[in-house]
């Protein structure tokens, strides 16, 4: 974790910023949740714990200040929220998620599939991809079990009246 917020750290200076302790402690967040998708709120909640002074204005400047520079991935599944997820020295690009339109869960998956397409586009359209982000819709595992557990069969999908 040290060595990430070193870098987060270089990535802030190179850009004229310091890693402020309202920052760190922001980061520490997003580090240990890794692997959920926090809204500002829910960055807000844990930081607070960390760090009782600090107010959710900073927690939000500092969230949009790691977007702005690559640090985390704003993202909105549709319900509104602003999520964000840290992203990672290992994938060139975002990772993609499945989410279901049924509970709200998401999975993630953390392979790249698009580079072919992205070799394509710029061969076919002369298009340079610098990032790309993929959200599949549907229903998930769990609730397919669900729904066939209670008998209803997976062809809902989601849909309420």
């Amino acid at each position: 974790m040290e060595a990430r917020i070193e870098k987060i750290k270089q990535q802030l200076q190179s850009q004229g910023y310091k890693l402020t302790p309202q920052r760190e402690a922001t980061v520490r967040v997003l580090l240990e949740n890794e692997e959920d998708h926090l809204s500002a709120e829910d960055v807000f909640m844990l930081v607070k714990e960390k760090a009782p002074e600090i107010g959710l204005a900073t927690v939000y400047r500092t969230l949009e200040l790691l977007s702005e520079m690559h640090v985390v991935e704003k993202m909105n599944f549709g319900d509104g929220v602003a999520r964000y997820d840290l992203r990672t020295d290992s994938n060139k690009h975002h990772h993609h998620h499945l989410i279901c339109v049924q509970c709200g869960s998401m999975d993630e998956i953390m392979e790249d599939w698009l580079g072919p397409l992205e070799e394509r586009l710029e061969l076919e359209f002369g298009f340079h991809v610098v990032d790309h982000r993929l959200d599949f819709q549907g229903v998930c595992h769990r609730c397919q079990a669900k729904n066939e557990d209670a008998g209803t069969g997976t062809a809902q999908s989601g849909r309420t009246s």
